[in-house]
Protein backbone atom coordinates (compact mmCIF):
# COMPACT_ATOMS: atom_id res chain seq x y z
CA UNK A 1 0.00 0.00 0.00
CA UNK A 2 1.23 3.43 -0.66
CA UNK A 3 2.48 5.66 2.18
CA UNK A 4 -0.38 8.05 3.31
CA UNK A 5 1.58 11.57 3.71
CA UNK A 6 -1.16 14.22 5.10
CA UNK A 7 1.24 15.62 8.06
CA UNK A 8 0.29 13.13 10.55
CA UNK A 9 2.59 9.98 11.42
CA UNK A 10 1.43 6.63 11.10
CA UNK A 11 0.67 6.50 15.04
CA UNK A 12 -1.67 9.63 15.09
CA UNK A 13 -3.86 8.40 12.27
CA UNK A 14 -4.06 5.00 14.37
CA UNK A 15 -4.78 7.30 17.04
CA UNK A 16 -7.67 9.59 15.03
CA UNK A 17 -8.78 6.01 13.49
CA UNK A 18 -9.38 3.95 17.08
CA UNK A 19 -11.48 7.26 18.01
CA UNK A 20 -13.50 7.52 15.01
CA UNK A 21 -14.25 3.68 15.28
CA UNK A 22 -15.24 3.77 18.81
CA UNK A 23 -17.72 6.64 18.01
CA UNK A 24 -19.16 4.95 14.36
CA UNK A 25 -20.17 1.81 16.97
CA UNK A 26 -21.76 3.92 19.36
CA UNK A 27 -23.12 5.71 16.41
CA UNK A 28 -24.93 2.10 15.57
CA UNK A 29 -25.78 0.71 18.78
CA UNK A 30 -27.80 4.53 18.84
CA UNK A 31 -29.39 3.93 15.14
CA UNK A 32 -30.46 0.54 16.17
CA UNK A 33 -32.43 1.93 18.95
CA UNK A 34 -33.88 4.47 17.58
CA UNK A 35 -35.04 2.28 14.54
CA UNK A 36 -36.58 -0.17 17.30
CA UNK A 37 -38.39 2.58 19.27
CA UNK A 38 -39.58 4.17 15.58
CA UNK A 39 -40.93 0.52 15.05
CA UNK A 40 -42.45 0.14 18.32
CA UNK A 41 -44.14 3.72 19.56
CA UNK A 42 -47.23 3.62 20.71
CA UNK A 43 -49.96 5.78 22.43
CA UNK A 44 -51.02 9.37 21.93
CA UNK A 45 -47.41 10.93 20.99
CA UNK A 46 -47.20 8.02 18.37
CA UNK A 47 -47.07 10.23 15.28
CA UNK A 48 -44.94 13.27 16.33
CA UNK A 49 -42.45 10.36 17.74
CA UNK A 50 -42.75 8.00 14.75
CA UNK A 51 -41.70 11.28 12.64
CA UNK A 52 -38.81 12.43 14.73
CA UNK A 53 -36.96 9.41 14.95
CA UNK A 54 -37.57 9.03 11.32
CA UNK A 55 -35.77 11.97 11.42
CA UNK A 56 -33.17 11.08 13.67
CA UNK A 57 -32.23 7.95 12.14
CA UNK A 58 -31.90 9.23 8.55
CA UNK A 59 -29.04 12.14 9.90
CA UNK A 60 -27.34 9.26 11.81
CA UNK A 61 -27.10 7.06 8.74
CA UNK A 62 -25.35 9.86 7.37
CA UNK A 63 -23.26 10.23 10.21
CA UNK A 64 -22.54 6.70 10.32
CA UNK A 65 -21.37 6.67 6.46
CA UNK A 66 -19.16 10.14 7.16
CA UNK A 67 -17.59 8.30 10.02
CA UNK A 68 -16.38 5.35 7.97
CA UNK A 69 -15.09 7.60 4.97
CA UNK A 70 -13.18 9.93 7.28
CA UNK A 71 -11.78 6.28 8.49
CA UNK A 72 -10.83 5.27 5.01
CA UNK A 73 -9.39 8.36 3.94
CA UNK A 74 -6.87 8.70 7.01
CA UNK A 75 -5.62 5.11 5.78
CA UNK A 76 -8.28 2.94 7.87
CA UNK A 77 -10.90 0.49 7.94
CA UNK A 78 -13.98 1.17 9.94
CA UNK A 79 -15.35 -1.42 12.09
CA UNK A 80 -18.27 -3.18 10.57
CA UNK A 81 -20.49 -5.60 12.59
CA UNK A 82 -22.74 -5.90 15.52
CA UNK A 83 -19.98 -7.93 17.40
CA UNK A 84 -17.27 -5.22 17.00
CA UNK A 85 -19.71 -2.59 17.41
CA UNK A 86 -20.84 -3.80 20.76
CA UNK A 87 -17.67 -4.57 21.78
CA UNK A 88 -16.24 -1.52 21.69
CA UNK A 89 -19.20 0.74 22.02
CA UNK A 90 -19.68 2.98 25.23
CA UNK A 91 -23.47 3.19 24.52
CA UNK A 92 -25.32 -0.15 25.66
CA UNK A 93 -28.36 -1.99 24.25
CA UNK A 94 -31.61 -2.66 26.16
CA UNK A 95 -31.98 -6.06 24.86
CA UNK A 96 -35.74 -7.40 25.66
CA UNK A 97 -37.01 -4.25 27.08
CA UNK A 98 -39.57 -2.28 25.16
CA UNK A 99 -40.53 1.10 27.89
CA UNK A 100 -43.35 3.46 27.43
CA UNK A 101 -42.57 6.08 24.98
CA UNK A 102 -41.32 8.97 27.34
CA UNK A 103 -38.38 6.56 28.78
CA UNK A 104 -37.84 5.78 25.10
CA UNK A 105 -37.25 9.73 24.70
CA UNK A 106 -35.06 9.77 27.99
CA UNK A 107 -32.97 6.61 27.15
CA UNK A 108 -32.14 8.29 23.73
CA UNK A 109 -31.43 11.52 25.60
CA UNK A 110 -28.95 9.95 27.85
CA UNK A 111 -27.00 8.11 24.90
CA UNK A 112 -26.96 11.41 22.61
CA UNK A 113 -25.57 12.93 25.85
CA UNK A 114 -23.08 10.33 26.59
CA UNK A 115 -22.23 10.54 22.45
CA UNK A 116 -22.10 14.32 22.95
CA UNK A 117 -19.49 13.80 25.52
CA UNK A 118 -16.99 11.20 24.18
CA UNK A 119 -16.89 13.32 21.23
CA UNK A 120 -16.19 16.43 23.03
CA UNK A 121 -13.23 14.60 24.35
CA UNK A 122 -12.30 13.48 21.09
CA UNK A 123 -12.44 16.75 19.77
CA UNK A 124 -9.70 17.66 22.35
CA UNK A 125 -7.57 14.95 21.67
CA UNK A 126 -7.83 14.81 17.89
CA UNK A 127 -6.22 18.45 18.58
CA UNK A 128 -3.95 18.41 20.99
CA UNK A 129 -2.63 14.76 21.29
CA UNK A 130 -2.58 13.89 17.70
CA UNK A 131 -3.00 16.93 15.54
CA UNK A 132 -5.62 16.23 13.56
CA UNK A 133 -7.52 19.46 13.07
CA UNK A 134 -9.48 18.69 10.41
CA UNK A 135 -10.80 15.29 12.04
CA UNK A 136 -11.65 17.61 15.03
CA UNK A 137 -13.36 19.88 12.61
CA UNK A 138 -15.46 16.91 11.48
CA UNK A 139 -16.53 15.75 14.80
CA UNK A 140 -17.05 19.20 16.34
CA UNK A 141 -20.09 19.09 13.47
CA UNK A 142 -21.05 15.36 14.72
CA UNK A 143 -21.21 16.90 18.20
CA UNK A 144 -23.62 19.69 17.29
CA UNK A 145 -25.54 17.77 15.34
CA UNK A 146 -26.10 15.71 18.40
CA UNK A 147 -26.74 18.26 20.65
CA UNK A 148 -29.64 19.65 18.17
CA UNK A 149 -31.08 15.71 18.12
CA UNK A 150 -30.73 16.12 22.22
CA UNK A 151 -32.44 18.88 22.22
CA UNK A 152 -35.55 17.67 20.13
CA UNK A 153 -35.80 14.62 22.26
CA UNK A 154 -35.60 17.08 25.69
CA UNK A 155 -37.97 19.22 24.29
CA UNK A 156 -40.47 16.26 24.46
CA UNK A 157 -40.48 15.46 28.10
CA UNK A 158 -39.10 18.83 29.06
CA UNK A 159 -40.91 19.65 32.71
CA UNK A 160 -42.17 16.21 32.72
CA UNK A 161 -41.13 14.07 35.77
CA UNK A 162 -40.89 10.24 35.17
CA UNK A 163 -40.92 7.10 36.64
CA UNK A 164 -38.15 4.60 35.88
CA UNK A 165 -41.07 2.97 34.02
CA UNK A 166 -41.22 5.73 31.75
CA UNK A 167 -44.79 6.94 33.84
CA UNK A 168 -45.61 9.73 34.78
CA UNK A 169 -46.24 10.76 38.71
CA UNK A 170 -48.76 12.21 40.17
CA UNK A 171 -47.29 15.43 40.23
CA UNK A 172 -47.55 19.30 40.12
CA UNK A 173 -46.84 20.54 36.45
CA UNK A 174 -44.70 23.44 35.42
CA UNK A 175 -46.29 26.73 33.96
CA UNK A 176 -44.54 28.06 30.95
CA UNK A 177 -43.56 31.59 31.88
CA UNK A 178 -46.03 34.19 30.70
CA UNK A 179 -48.91 32.18 30.78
Amino acid sequence: MRIINIGLTKEQRQGVMNLLNQDLADSYVLIVKTKKYHWDVVGPQFRSLHELWEEQYEKLTENIDALAERIRALGGFPVGTMGEFLKIATLKEHSGDLPLATEMVARLVEDHEQLIRNLRDDVDQCSQQFHDEGTADFLTGLMEEHEQMAWMLRSFIEGQALEPSGAQPEAETKTPVGV
